[in-house]
């Protein structure tokens, strides 16, 4: 994911700002305010709530 978009998505449910990690190879967004973790699939965010899930 580029550098560019990264600096410009925030969080759908609380406006936040997301984080890129990599979790046993697979990347996602993780929001540093209220903590959802959103999936990126091949290379593209998935930025639905319905998709995302709180850390285990």
């Amino acid at each position: 994911m580029s550098p560019e978009l990264l600096a410009i998505i925030v969080c759908p449910s609380c406006k936040g700002e997301l984080t890129l990690s990599t979790t046993d190879g697979a990347q996602e967004l993780t929001c540093g305010g209220c903590g959802l973790i959103y999936p990126v699939r091949d290379g593209i965010p998935v930025l639905l709530v319905d998709e995302a899930h709180k850390p285990a």
